[in-house]
């Protein structure tokens, strides 16, 4: 649960240009020139289609086993370090979790730091914020760093200076009043910078706004719930699977006016297609998590989007789960590829690896279904998305009855439903290397007991209405994670490399050969195409940052933030470990449904991780701290 000087080179202009690209799109000419570069690590996701692929190979599979530590820095914060740092040029962009604290460190003189941000932000934003205090990175454009602070405060910094060069307010309330909290990357395109918001699991109405670079006006704000005036929808034009979504289909899915505090937060990661001016992103739970309470599709929850960059306006959405039962979101990353051979035809396709345990393909100029297949073979809540157009079920999954916590009914303990609430996978970014045409792919495999029962609304307090508890799946290899090369043409699974915890880091894919990802233990690990293990070392905490890469005087160097927590690691970096601790917790989200037994206070505590990873206590600690590897010199 998300519970409460000329110091800058290789390319870096001092104003952004606009590019003429096919069809008279323009896009951001600063950021695709330095995109382009692999030299630099540009945007979080490491290209527009966040393959989170580089071009770099002076590491490569012959000599990655000589990778050492080149350097490290202390952020100070001890809480979970999701998303990584940026690199422009000679300056390296670090971020961190609450308070949300950006460096500029000289990498010419030896990470000097040349600016520190710390914003000062309301504490009671802390508590509001489900599964850990994250931040899951900044972005660059205009000569701007554009940080999305914990309390929904978006700031420009100078990127020479770090002084503030606007602020906006993204959110109602900075103070946590409406459990709004802001834990996304930006992702700047165009003129504009996209920003979502999180808190669905206090009945935030989820939106994406893209705001104007220059000033921080808005330029268009699209909602995932609510009438088609404010989802900037059109029943008509706008599809699914290639029929018109009908008026208001963001109200008529919902009994009422529940879309009010429907959910569907936009808190992952963002895609764009400069040649389709296409933004795409997906939208997490509906509210609350209680889904007899809330009859009904519950669109535009769980729901990939298409949009159009200029304006706003949806050309196409697909829910791929339809009233969720299970905290299904959807917002994990949209990897775009270019002529995918499909059935005998190239197909420009977007990939998208479901908090469900399935992994979609879809053509990602209409939004055809071309694939879903389950990524992890337990998955058991459906047996299958229907993939037949002219049956009346086609692209939604067949839920199967034992694991439905709806048909059980509140009050009822559904058991063995896999996978769990943090799915198949979180948040935490694949990569696609185009040499061998897989994607690669951090996973969990855990699976869960779900027990939803009633409870209210009030703006600021915790919606959930459900008691979970979670444990590696049965009769498997006995952990929690797998790391996994996919084909996304054929919807297989090509190998799957065992481990001990959930794989909660972003993976790294490289022209040498390699593939980098991080454990929970805290291993930075890299493997070969075939997943041999080539190179591990254990960082000072457990690692759900994302690994990039980047060059530096002619050197390749590979950078990852250690810093153990998000949901995985909440007993950890939430105190909530000890009775004391996962009492307080159960008290505020759960209320009277809070459990009196001390022990199973403690298991069910961060919405079930905290029994689940227990064990993570054994092999890790907290601290956050950045550790750059290089070939010896």
């Amino acid at each position: 649960m998300r519970v409460r000087a000329n110091f800058i080179k290789s390319g870096l202009v001092a104003t952004a240009v606009s590019l003429s690209l096919a069809g008279g799109v323009f896009a951001n000419d600063e950021v695709q020139k330095l995109i382009s570069d692999s030299k630099n690590w540009a945007i979080p996701t490491g290209d527009y289609a966040n393959t989170r692929y580089s071009k770099l190979n002076q590491i490569n599979k012959d000599n990655v086993k000589n990778l050492q530590v080149k350097w490290t820095f202390s952020t100070g914060v001890l809480r979970g370090h999701e998303g990584g740092p940026l690199v422009i040029g000679d300056v390296m962009y670090v971020h961190a979790p609450f308070p949300n604290t950006v460096y500029a460190l000289d990498l010419n003189n030896d990470g000097k730091i040349l600016w520190k941000y710390e914003p000062k932000q309301d504490p009671n934003v802390i508590p509001i914020m489900c599964c850990d205090t994250v931040n899951r990175g900044v972005a660059y454009g205009d000569g701007k760093i554009i940080l999305n602070q914990a309390d929904t405060t978006v700031t420009a910094l100078d990127a020479k200076t770090g002084k503030v060069a606007w602020q906006a307010k993204n959110g109602e309330d900075t103070a946590g009043g409406k459990g709004e909290s802001g834990t996304s990357a930006p992702m700047i395109f165009n003129d504009k910078v996209l920003i979502g918001i999180s808190g669905g699991e206090f009945g935030v109405r989820g939106h994406v706004t893209a705001y104007n670079l220059k000033d921080g006006s808005v330029a268009w704000k699209a909602y995932s719930t609510g009438p088609d005036s404010e989802t900037l929808m059109d029943g008509e034009k706008t599809t699914q699977l290639g029929k018109p979504v009908g008026k208001d289909s963001g109200i008529s899915s919902w009994e009422g006016e529940q879309w009010k505090q429907g959910g569907g937060t936009t808190w992952g990661w963002y895609a764009f297609d400069p040649k389709l001016n296409l933004v795409y992103y997906g939208t997490g739970n509906p509210s609350t998590w209680n889904p007899v309470q809330r009859p009904g599709d519950n669109k535009w929850s769980m729901t990939i989007f298409a949009r159009d960059a200029d304006t706003g306006m949806a050309k196409w959405v697909y829910q791929m789960t339809p009233h969720d039962e299970w905290d299904y979101d959807g917002v994990n990353e949209m990897i775009l590829v270019d002529g995918m051979q499909i059935n005998g035809a190239a197909r420009d396709v977007l990939v998208h690896f479901d908090r469900n345990g399935f992994a979609y393909t879809l053509d990602r100029g209409n939004g055809e279904l071309l694939v879903a297949k389950k990524y992890d073979p337990v998955v058991n809540w459906a047996t299958e998305v229907v993939m037949d157009p002219k049956s009346d079920q086609y692209g939604r999954p067949q839920v199967v009855a034992q694991y439905s916590t709806q048909q059980n009914g509140e009050d009822t303990n559904t058991t063995g439903v896999c996978p769990a609430a943090l799915g198949t996978k979180d948040q935490q970014p694949a990569t696609y290397s185009p040499k061998t045409g897989l994607f690669y792919v951090p996973t969990n495999h855990v699976c869960m007991d779900y027990e939803p029962y009633r409870v209210s609304y009030t703006a600021g307090q915790p919606y959930v209405g459900a008691t979970v508890s979670m444990y590696p799946a049965p009769k498997s290899h006995g952990g929690m994670g797998n790391f996994i090369a996919w084909d996304a043409a054929k919807g297989e699974i090509v190998w799957s490399k065992p481990e001990q915890f959930s794989v909660w880091s972003g993976a790294l894919s490289t022209e040498g050969d390699v593939i980098f990802y991080g454990t929970l233990e805290g291993y930075i690990k890299a493997v070969d195409k075939d997943g041999n293990e080539l190179y591990k070392f254990k960082t000072p905490s457990g690692i759900i940052g994302n690994i990039n890469t980047f060059e530096h005087n002619g050197k390749q160097y590979i950078a990852v933030l250690s810093g153990v927590g998000g949901w995985a690691g909440i007993g950890l970096a939430g105190g909530l470990l000890q009775a004391e601790g996962a009492a307080a917790w159960q008290t505020a989200v759960a209320g009277q449904k809070a459990p009196t037994d001390e022990q199973q206070s403690i298991s069910t505590a961060g919405l079930g991780a905290v029994g689940g990873y227990a064990a993570l206590a054994d092999y890790t600690t907290l601290g956050g701290q950045l550790t750059v590897f290089g070939l010896p010199d």
